[in-house]
């Protein structure tokens, strides 16, 4: 069966990084678009980054280029998200995501577009 597993969240200062990972099970990650997702308490998910199964293309929401990096390991069969610079409205619970079938622009700009599989979540607070 499927699994995405997160894990690297925590509480940070702002300004500090973290490195999110995805370790997936039951499906290889290099045939499938990745991305990552956020959601506060009250608010809408929303893409933060998203991937290509073949790396031809990379999307960063707007709020997070520049200082968030999505990548992956396909020998890990593992997504990563380093986060550096960051603020307090990058809290929320990130959530990683893998489709067969979606592509990037859509994974990471089409709101509630359904996808095949999503992680459990890890918490990300900022705060002094």
């Amino acid at each position: 069966q499927v699994q995405l597993v997160e894990s690297g969240g925590g509480l940070v200062h702002p300004g500090g990084s973290l490195r999110l990972s995805c370790a997936a099970s039951g499906i290889p990650l290099d045939y499938y678009t990745i991305g990552w997702f956020r959601q506060a308490p009250g608010k809408e998910r929303e893409a933060v980054a998203c991937m290509s199964h073949n790396d031809g293309s990379i999307v960063h929401a707007d709020s997070v280029k520049g200082r968030f990096t999505i990548s992956r390991d396909n020998a890990k069969n593992t997504v990563y998200l380093q986060m550096n610079s960051l603020t307090v409205e990058d809290t929320g619970v990130y959530y990683c995501a893998a489709d067969s079938g979606a592509h990037v622009q859509a994974m990471c700009n089409i709101p509630k577009l359904p996808i095949n599989y999503w992680g459990q979540g890890t918490q990300v607070t900022v705060s002094e």
